[in-house]
């Protein structure tokens, strides 16, 4: 490997490339991760988002969508049928959307934080 300066882990994250040169790819399907970079060789056995980019996922999109429909409601009272074709899409639209990015993002400030499974640091008795 080159000296080269790692990449910036938001910008890494955001486009779902390797943390550690910034140029392979993090994942082969929608959601799931290769075995290792292509570019650098990078073995992502340490990565494990778990489900922190649902959690946020989530929180966003109901805030924008639950708020959007309560304003909606409050201020025009549409019938049933228009809630449901205007917050269907949205919903869709606010939780695909940004999971994929955000799984990378973690992923990749996991990496340069050197994040690893919590341990006791005791004496052996």
């Amino acid at each position: 490997m080159t000296d080269r300066q790692e990449p910036s882990p938001y910008l890494a994250g955001l486009l779902c490339r390797c943390p550690r040169c910034g140029e392979g790819h993090l994942f082969s399907g929608f959601l799931t991760l290769r075995p290792g970079c292509e570019v650098c060789g990078l073995e992502y056995g340490f990565a494990d988002a778990g489900d922190g980019p649902a959690v946020f996922v989530i929180m966003i999109a109901g805030f924008i969508v639950c708020g959007a429909a309560l304003f909606v409601e409050m201020r025009y009272a549409p019938p049933l049928w228009v809630h449901a074709v205007l917050w269907l899409p949205l919903v869709l639209l606010t939780t695909i959307g940004p999971l994929r990015p955000l799984k990378g993002l973690l992923i990749a400030l996991q990496y340069h934080h050197k994040a690893a499974e919590g341990r006791l640091d005791r004496p052996a008795s």
